[in-house]
């Protein structure tokens, strides 16, 4: 059979050009078509992606933070509270540096700023809040002895830490078990006495505290000396009047030479010779207040004024230990967060 060479080669002469002809002309019909599904694509997505964050800002709340002052403790609350809200919550914040006036004028912007919810922090911001802000929920924490300050309101709930007293004087009395009587100085004017309960969970124990109570930094040493007369050791309480860096070092003299133990609030105190401290995590509580926070911001009804009970802290300071003959047991060390 012979093949038609003139009709192999006009095919291939014929259709090959053809076909290139035809593709050039798909392409070049087909690029601006794909430009304008490619510019309307983009257009589409950058609408929604800009509806999105629009919505986003929409609903995202605005907590203000007034804070009595700027120290450790409260600071390290409004970061618990921080951390523990959504990531797009828009946090204005005042700080009174301990001017309860300032809070007030800094609630009268707070009642224009459209908040969604008000986080005050130390007694005087709660207090502030308290006389000047009605209408935005208001959440008070590290408040001591909230109801000395009447902070009850419609608007307000609070986070108010459960004392412990009773597990610190179990701790206490493992390293002195002869402990009868423990002593603290406290200024009226500014620091109530300690708790019915404190006392009656030092009773159950067979504790007995002993106060003296003082009105300037002039009156603390005589009353200390006074005080270490009568006990067995000293219980520090967070009062202004009392406990200043100069009074500190003064008392911890005067009790080191009567072998009487300082039991302190803060770490640092038995970083300075305090045989021992108990403190509690101020961004647990902030935590703690971040969880009521969205429970109000989710639009259920805000919860009652709770009593919250965070993880203790213990340091212990063993120099101080050995120089008082103190032996520290086996289980309090396995407890202790910092030892010096």
């Amino acid at each position: 059979m012979k093949t038609n060479h003139a009709l192999q080669d006009g095919y291939a002469s014929s259709s090959s050009p053809a076909l290139r002809h035809s593709d050039c002309g798909r392409w070049l019909t087909t690029r601006p078509v794909m430009r304008t599904i490619v510019r309307h694509v983009l257009l589409c997505l950058s609408f929604v992606l800009s509806q999105a964050i629009v919505t986003s800002l929409l609903h995202a709340h605005e907590v203000v933070i007034l804070k009595s002052a700027n120290i450790v403790p409260y600071n390290q609350a409004i970061a618990g509270f921080k951390s523990s809200l959504p990531a797009d919550t828009i946090f204005t914040e005042y700080d009174l540096k301990g001017d309860l006036q300032a809070g007030r004028n800094y609630a009268g912007k707070i009642r224009a700023s459209g908040a969604d919810l008000v986080l005050a922090v130390g007694s005087k911001a709660a207090i502030a809040a308290r006389l000047e802000i009605f209408d935005i929920p208001v959440i008070y924490s590290m408040v001591l002895h909230p109801a000395k300050y009447d902070l009850k309101a419609a608007n307000m709930v609070g986070v108010s830490v459960k004392s412990s007293i009773g597990q610190q004087l179990n701790t206490v009395r493992s390293l002195m078990p002869s402990l009868k009587r423990i002593g603290y100085l406290y200024d009226p004017d500014k620091t109530a006495p300690l708790s019915a309960d404190a006392i009656h969970q030092a009773r159950q124990l067979g504790i007995t505290f002993i106060d003296r109570q003082v009105r300037t930094a002039e009156q603390v040493p005589t009353a200390l000396r006074e005080l270490l007369s009568e006990v067995e050791a000293i219980w520090l309480i967070s009062d202004s009047t009392v406990l200043t860096d100069e009074s500190f070092t003064f008392l911890l003299r005067a009790a080191f030479d009567r072998h009487v133990p300082v039991i302190g609030f803060d770490p640092e105190f038995s970083r300075r010779g305090a045989l021992i401290s108990f403190w509690i995590d101020s961004a647990d509580i902030g935590r703690e207040a971040a969880h009521v926070a969205q429970t109000i911001l989710a639009g259920s009804t805000a919860p009652p004024p709770k009593l919250f009970q965070p993880k203790q802290r213990m340091a212990l300071n063993l120099g101080t230990a050995e120089y008082l003959g103190i032996a520290i047991p086996s289980a309090v060390l396995g407890l202790v967060d910092e030892t010096y």
